[in-house]
């Protein structure tokens, strides 16, 4: 895949996240990609589902893995517009994800890079590549206006 297509498949993983924003989950999404074309998807639903594991990323995987029958995606591309956490990070190196791209850094939970770096730990017998970066304006703005109307929210004023 070429890195101009990175903004492409970022913008459908931002369609995905603010279908997360709607359910007022916080807003991430994710698609997997392979050969140019999106074979599973998913948004936040932690809240929803009551389950911590239902990250917008292992939603995506799990599509994914249906859609081509097999727990290994050698080929494929995860684009989550948040850096992913270490539990999501840590299901891309284990489904032999080749590239893991992110719109925006995660300081407090980011698996990729901001706390550990699980998917370019050598000690494990795969490793992914990272680009991050990718469409970080948008994906910040969209997380700000969320915790914005959350802090609202709880302040009790309308």
């Amino acid at each position: 895949m070429h890195p101009d297509q990175y903004p492409d498949f970022m913008a459908i993983a931002l369609r995905e996240a603010q279908l997360a924003f709607e359910k007022n989950e916080v807003p991430v999404g994710a698609v997997v990609v392979y050969e140019n074309r999106v074979i599973g998807r998913g948004h936040n639903l932690t809240a929803s589902l009551h389950d911590a594991t239902a990250h917008a990323e292992m939603i995506a995987l799990s599509a994914a893995f249906n859609s081509i029958g097999d727990w290994r995606l050698e080929d494929c591309y995860l684009f989550s517009t948040l850096e992913p956490c270490i539990m999501c990070a840590s299901a891309a190196v284990l489904s032999r994800i080749n590239t893991i791209v992110y719109g925006a850094r995660d300081p407090k939970f980011g698996g990729c890079g901001s706390i550990l770096s699980i998917p370019t730990n050598d000690r494990l017998n795969h490793v992914c590549n990272l680009v991050g970066g990718i469409c970080e304006n948008e994906v910040s703005e969209l997380m700000k206006t969320f915790f914005q109307m959350v802090r609202k929210n709880k302040s009790g004023v309308n």
